[in-house]
């Protein structure tokens, strides 16, 4: 099983430095839980950094041969990643997310124009994402989902485009003339 691995890289030799290699604590916790795992690290072609084609498509071509993308979204996402996030669908891979409760993009209790949500989880972060746990050491259970669900492929930007198009009519009072 090939996962691609998306989330953080260093920016430059100087952030390099100090780094915390979180894929590597993915593939130790992952490697006892699932069988066969081979990670897939867009770190590896770092030497194409400056070259932003090369670098952009091999990216995609990574995460073409993956069966499917493991995103780390316990901290704020970067644009690379949330970027990662939509590639992952246009090339019809499914997408676990690793979303801790209280983090960046999941909050508990928020207000919104007076109405508490109490489970928050940005929208742009659930829509792409066939499967979100709070931890990696839940990625059986996230695989399972995914295996007897179908994944949400790029249609979900049309899809929901409808959706928010109903739900803001059903909003909208009618004004007769």
């Amino acid at each position: 099983m090939k996962i691609y691995l998306a989330g953080s890289v260093p920016k430059g030799d100087k952030e390099a430095l100090d780094y915390i290699d979180w894929r590597k604590d993915y593939f130790n916790i992952m490697s006892k839980l699932v069988d066969d795992i081979k990670i897939i690290d867009p770190n590896d072609h770092y030497k194409l950094e400056g070259d932003t084609k090369a670098l952009f498509g091999s990216v995609c071509l990574q995460i073409q041969e993956s069966d499917f993308v493991l995103v780390n979204a316990e901290s704020k996402l970067g644009a690379g990643t949330s970027m990662e996030m939509v590639i992952a669908k246009y090339l019809d891979k499914p997408v676990i997310t690793v979303l801790p409760k209280d983090s960046a993009h999941r909050k508990s209790n928020l207000l919104f124009a007076g109405r508490e949500v109490q489970e928050w989880i940005h929208p742009f972060v659930d829509s792409f994402s066939d499967s979100i746990i709070e931890n990696v050491s839940e990625i059986e259970t996230a695989i399972s989902r995914i295996n007897e669900n179908p994944i949400r492929k790029i249609t979900i930007v049309d899809e929901s485009m409808k959706y928010a198009q109903e739900m803001l009519n059903a909003l909208t009072p009618r004004t007769s003339l």
